[in-house]
């Protein structure tokens, strides 16, 4: 079984950071040495800590002197391009998540939307609510403009598909399924709103705890 995800963090123990500094610093310069003998590229690995009375290197200290040499040669925005530390890669993380968290809450109004615009129908009138914010009227105007391309979308392949040379028995069947299997994908929250049974309760977006279908 693979192995789980490592936490980036400092390892507080003692015992279990000198090994796993013991494991990692063979693992790189292991890897430093494979990476420049399959690609046929110049690397250099440095790798100096506690637990060492003087810096490990590969290959050898003419070696990582020609790489760095050259390294530091090239412009400084070359060299700092792809550079990352422990600062960065957290900011990379964290901007990861709450893009992540973004999206998750993106989705969610958008459900949210949907069920409010099926209340709307089932009562036959429009009354926002008055906890909604211009962030939700954004949302709502998306998805009601959603809604309509999948009916402009349905319609259009309800008159095209009469034209095949088909039965009309076996041409209704298809007209359903293939409209029903190229739209799917595109708002299938509200068309599973339309097809509730009467006695199913929708639980109400907005906190709204009193309404109930």
């Amino acid at each position: 079984m693979a192995p789980g995800k490592v936490k980036i963090a400092f390892i507080a123990d003692d015992y279990k950071r000198k090994e796993t500094y013991r494991k990692r610093k063979r693992s790189v310069l292991k890897k430093t040495e494979e990476l420049s003998t399959l690609c046929g590229v110049e690397a250099c690995a440095i790798v100096y800590g506690p637990f060492d009375h003087e810096p490990q290197i590969w290959p050898s200290e003419s070696g990582v002197q020609n790489v760095l040499g050259r390294f530091t040669a090239i412009p400084e925005w070359v060299q700092t391009k792809n550079m990352v530390n422990q600062e960065s890669l957290i900011a990379q993380s964290v901007t990861k998540v709450k893009e992540k968290m973004d999206k998750l809450v993106l989705e969610n109004k958008h459900k949210e939307m949907s069920i409010f615009i099926f209340q709307c129908l089932r009562k036959g009138n429009f009354e926002p609510y008055g906890n909604m914010t211009s962030t939700d009227f954004t949302v709502l105007s998306s998805v009601i403009q959603q809604n309509l391309n999948d009916i402009n979308t349905r319609l259009g392949l309800l008159k095209v598909k009469p034209q095949m040379q088909t039965p009309p028995s076996e041409e209704i069947n298809h007209d359903h399924g293939s409209s029903t299997n190229a739209n799917s994908h595109t708002s299938p929250r509200f068309m599973d709103f339309l097809n509730v049974n009467e006695n199913e309760t929708i639980i109400s977006p907005f906190g709204d705890a009193n309404l109930q279908l």
